[in-house]
């Protein structure tokens, strides 16, 4: 029996979780979205399945330094991804010290961006 591992996209464009869900289609994932912070903190609290999130710095109700640095206090281990058009040095800096895992610079590249998820997901578990 194949599993699906589970991936929280937080993103509160419709166009950039688009091409998103349209870039990681093939993968075997299943995907979950939460359209601020603060419903991502709630989500990867009630689905415990989330093995990694992709998430968005600015966003509205909670930006995602803040929501990460909440993800992080319950779990530590959660593989979570910043995808941002901001890029500079200091940047960086800044998702590395909210607990940010990786990150990405918009606009993303798809394969970078499905190496990551291939990094933080089995792709086939059995």
């Amino acid at each position: 029996m194949l599993i699906f591992d589970v991936v929280l996209i937080v993103e509160d464009d419709d166009t950039n979780y688009l091409f998103l869900e349209t870039a990681l289609s093939k993968e075997k994932i299943k995907l979950l979205r939460a359209s601020n912070g603060l419903q991502a903190v709630e989500m990867c609290r009630e689905f415990p399945e989330i093995r990694m999130v992709l998430m968005d710095i600015k966003m509205p109700i909670m930006n995602g330094y803040e929501a990460t640095v909440r993800i992080k206090q319950y779990r530590p281990d959660l593989p979570v991804i910043a995808q941002t058009a901001y890029a500079m040095n200091e940047d960086r800096k800044k998702a590395s010290t909210a607990g940010f895992d990786e990150y990405l610079a918009k606009p993303i590249r798809v394969a970078e961006l499905i190496k990551l998820v291939r990094k933080y997901t089995n792709m086939q578990r059995s």
